[in-house]
């Protein structure tokens, strides 16, 4: 045959190929744009279900909603059980001061909080002794705690954030009260330590001495936002009340005005329940045996409605599935998405995952894991591979310039070793790949925050992020090279002076929430 015949053949072949290629690209980019279900979804997920705590109702009640709407789509999913943890539901939480005047108060039960079982507890607040001598005064002092409220957490001399100093405050007042907050924490930390006791042992050691509930604060160090995580009692509730209402009690009580608080704080122990991961699958047709993933955990915590954590990269993935099936539905490579269970408590559902699918793991062409708020991406690292410049170099070149122009790349990065589920892939030397995203005051305002609802979500930066995702995705599935995951060697770590580490796979815990 002519050798020109066969090169105009070859090239009338690739240029038909970069001409589909570049129609399924511009399809995802007019999908997202002019027809996102992005508001939809998060309204369903986070106003209608609420918050996932792993073993509560509305985790499983997700899970549910979540594989209805993949059906919807044409998109095979199921919940895929890895484990068990303590189930337990949410109930009314109310706290009134009554003494030495009324006011109702901003309080919330810690997750896993006992309840008060229908019967409202009406007693004294107390705070611990401010000079605490050492553990045998401690033990001396602890029977007072009898039928009262005990105030366990540090009062804050300010519940303005530092930002509002700075602001507004001279140079030298904001000096000055950063050396005070700064003094009066240390103050605090020395005094609890005298006790002997760790932060949870504490919380027991006031539940056997006859305590009627525990009460903290946990301020985010913002207006309005208090972190709110598992309570340590086993037998009396244990309540966060915000900065504000915590300082106004604390006050009467160190004063000696004896305040009396009303609270019901109710809640339902179910036992051990299923724990799983709800997975979804858009079969690949000629190397159906690769995979690729995309990865967003689907549990939160249970003060708000988990809206940023991980509600948004949980649409996001759902999206972006979504638009593939509807513009790509045969990819090259399976096509894989994870929601994960439980990665609060420790990555538990990828790393069951890790564990329960060797041959995904080995097989793995990419993962895009997405785990840090509502804003646009502006970080992707190599997570120590070698190759990853040239896998994500080639993947990323797709993506529009306006989307990608934002993003900094850094190769070939640091491997990750557990902030988030792509951790549970790298450690096992999968390449699993962080999706970064700006931060929206996300560490103060809305990570693990009673503040963390759709109303914080910014839906643009979302259907950003549902353009370069699903490009990634695509590109990755038809990319003719296997990813090579060879580990790249790591640097010296300047903060220790040793050589950074691979960091080690970490079973997943399948029997949780009990001792």
């Amino acid at each position: 045959m002519n050798r020109k015949l066969i090169l105009s053949g070859f090239l009338l072949f690739t240029s038909s190929f970069a001409f589909a290629q570049d129609k399924v690209i511009d399809n995802i980019i007019k999908e997202a744009n002019e027809n996102s279900q992005l508001e939809k979804l998060a309204h369903e997920l986070l106003d209608v279900v609420g918050p996932r705590l792993v073993g509560t109702p509305q985790m499983k009640q997700a899970g549910d909603w979540a594989i209805k709407k993949f059906a919807d789509w044409g998109i095979s999913a199921k919940n895929e059980q890895w484990g068990q943890w303590r189930g337990w539901e949410r109930g009314v939480t109310h706290v009134d001061l009554v003494s030495p005047r009324l006011r109702t108060l901003e309080a919330t039960q810690l997750a896993w909080s006992p309840s008060t079982n229908g019967k409202p507890i009406k007693a004294e607040a107390i705070i611990l002794p401010e000079n605490i001598t050492d553990s045998a005064s401690f033990q001396k002092w602890l029977p007072s705690v009898k039928g009262k409220l005990v105030l366990v957490a540090h009062n804050q001399i300010s519940g303005r954030p530092d930002k509002n100093w700075e602001e507004f405050a001279t140079k030298d007042l904001f000096e000055q009260y950063k050396k005070d907050k700064a003094e009066a924490l240390k103050k605090f930390n020395n005094n609890l330590a005298k006790t002997g006791l760790n932060a949870k042992n504490l919380a027991l050691a006031i539940e056997n001495a006859g305590a009627a509930a525990v009460i903290i604060n946990n301020w985010s160090q913002g207006f309005g936002v208090d972190k709110v995580f598992g309570a340590n009692t086993k037998k009396i509730p244990t309540i966060n009340l915000s900065v504000e209402d915590y300082g106004l009690v604390y006050r009467l009580a160190k004063f000696g005005s004896k305040p009396v608080l009303n609270i019901t704080s109710e809640s339902k122990e179910l036992g051990m329940v299923p724990t799983f991961n709800t997975m979804a699958e858009i079969k690949g047709k000629q190397k159906p045996n690769e995979y690729v993933m995309l990865s967003a955990h689907f549990d939160s915590w249970d003060a708000a409605s988990g809206a940023t954590d991980n509600g948004s990269g949980t649409i996001l993935m759902m999206e972006t599935m979504r638009i593939l099936k509807k513009f790509y539905p045969n990819p090259k490579r399976t096509i894989l998405v994870g929601h994960w269970g439980s990665e609060e408590q420790g990555l538990n559902g990828s790393r069951a995952f890790v564990e329960d699918h060797p041959e995904v793991v080995k097989n793995l062409q990419a993962l895009f894991n997405q785990d840090n708020g509502t804003g646009r991406v502006v970080n992707i690292g190599g997570q120590g591979f070698s190759n990853a410049e040239k896998f994500l170099t080639r993947w990323l070149a797709k993506v529009p310039d306006t989307i990608r122009n934002q993003i900094k790349t850094s190769y070939p990065g640091t491997p990750g070793g557990g902030g988030s589920d792509h951790a549970s892939f790298v450690a096992v030397g999968a390449p699993g790949f962080s999706l970064g995203a700006l931060s929206w005051d996300y560490g103060t305002y809305t990570w693990h925050t009673n503040r963390d609802s759709y109303d914080k979500l910014v839906f643009e930066e979302i259907k950003n992020n549902a353009i370069l995702t699903a490009i990634l995705v695509y590109m990755a599935c038809e990319d003719p090279e296997r990813f090579n995951n060879t580990k790249a060697d790591l640097p010296i770590n300047p903060r220790t002076g040793q050589k950074t580490t691979w960091p080690e796979q970490k079973k997943a815990n399948r029997k949780g929430g009990v001792d």
